[in-house]
């Protein structure tokens, strides 16, 4: 079993702005490659932490979406998931908030839709003494991109090419980051 983590699917969100950069031509095209690429890497006994804005627009098309998902899907609310998508959420999944801390391999992590300072600018303790925040919201493709205000990660699909990410491939890209390899 695998744990992942991704963010921002916006599963029926009609908008070019948000499939284009993507690389998509319209918002089929992106939720077929979404659950294409999803299903490629998680399996269907993996836990996957969905870290927000998963659909948009069209409710029911977005939860079809979703029911096609491999995984056990735990999903942490975002800034687009309303009190009537979180209803429609919690007839098929987790749904387990706005933020969640975990701990994995000894690593401490605060999962949450937007970027958290939870590091306290801790720089010189080790790795695992730290928090590292995992979030998505901003569509950036740099995974990086909050990292000078502490540790903190971007999952959303569209810093890792469309897919979700894998834990353990988190943890690895961090250690390159900070030079601890």
């Amino acid at each position: 079993m695998s744990i992942w983590i991704s963010s921002d699917c916006h599963f029926g969100h009609n908008q070019s702005f948000l499939y284009g950069p993507r690389g998509f031509g319209s918002i089929e095209e992106h939720d077929a490659a979404i659950i294409k690429n999803w299903n490629e890497v998680v399996k269907p006994d993996d836990t996957v932490y969905l870290l927000g804005d998963c659909i948009l627009n069209d409710n029911s098309h977005g939860i079809e979406c979703m029911k096609k998902l491999n995984g056990q899907i735990f999903i942490i609310g975002g800034n687009h998931d309303s009190v009537n998508r979180v209803k429609l959420y919690k007839q098929d999944f987790d749904f387990i908030g706005y933020g969640m801390p975990i701990k994995y391999k000894k690593y401490n992590f605060f999962l949450s839709h937007y970027p958290s300072l939870c590091s306290n600018f801790d720089f010189d303790k080790p790795l695992r003494e730290r928090v590292i925040n995992l979030c998505g919201h901003c569509h950036t493709k740099d995974k990086f991109k909050d990292m000078d205000k502490g540790l903190c990660y971007h999952v959303e699909l569209d810093a890792h090419d469309n897919y979700p990410v894998l834990i353990d491939d988190i943890i690895n890209d961090i250690k390159e980051y900070l030079n601890l390899c």
